[in-house]
């Protein structure tokens, strides 16, 4: 059997995190690496523990969500096995979880290294299937409510006149590729809608990430929406 996915839990409420460490351990393929009630006891409890997720509240005392994510982010690269190293990128990986729907906060996250975005009224399903995606490296913006929130920071970062010369360094293809995660398909789907092995668009995936300097999926996409690649509200 394959080790757990070890989550750290951080929210000021002590309810809060009772219920989500009810709801992570009562998965067999999950485990709480730790509690945390503020972003400064986060940072130190990544530093101390072997965790693989963290799931991030925004609004603390001591330090707040984003700040701990940039800290948490900013440490050497911890390396994992399968097949969550897609970008290269060390572990461990944050979800922001927020009472905020549309929250102004979230494209500062974005910016600190957040690798997917929940509400706190989502579904118990819903949240352990986005820690196994992020987990997985693999269709963290696919949830239409991310993508919403996506588009929203892109409207709130991207001037009409946004340089795309980042962009110059993709192939056609890649940026294919990069169009249609922007749209919130997982690797399958875009294999299915390029007519193209999946392993060949996690290669391509893979090499956007390196040439746009993203630490994930939802890094990219955003360079897409404030480099004016995708348009918000474009199907």
């Amino acid at each position: 059997m394959n080790d757990p996915i070890r989550v750290l839990l951080v929210d000021d409420q002590t309810l809060v995190r009772a219920g989500l460490a009810l709801v992570i351990g009562s998965q067999p393929d999950m485990a709480v690496a730790g509690q945390a009630g503020d972003g400064a006891e986060a940072v130190r409890l990544v530093s101390e523990t072997d965790c693989d997720i963290v799931l991030m509240d925004v609004r603390m005392p001591v330090l707040d969500g984003i700040a701990a994510t940039a800290q948490i982010t900013a440490l050497p690269p911890r390396p994992r096995g399968g097949s969550g190293q897609e970008s290269g990128i060390g572990w461990p990986r944050v979800i922001i979880v927020t009472t905020y729907d549309l929250d102004d906060y979230l494209l500062a996250a974005i910016r600190a290294g957040a690798s997917g975005f929940l509400l706190k009224d989502t579904p118990p399903e819903d949240l352990l299937a986005a820690i196994r995606t992020v987990w997985a490296g693999d269709a963290v913006i696919a949830p239409p409510s991310t993508r919403r929130l996506i588009e929203h920071v892109a409207r709130l970062a991207a001037p009409p006149d946004s340089d795309n010369s980042l962009f110059d360094s993709l192939t056609k293809r890649e940026r294919d590729v990069l169009i249609l995660m922007a749209r919130g398909l997982a690797n399958s789907e875009i294999a299915a809608h390029l007519t193209v092995a999946e392993a060949t668009v996690k290669t391509h995936v893979s090499h956007i990430l390196l040439k746009l300097g993203a630490r994930d999926r939802v890094q990219a996409v955003v360079a897409a929406y404030e480099g004016n690649l995708v348009r918000p509200g474009a199907g």
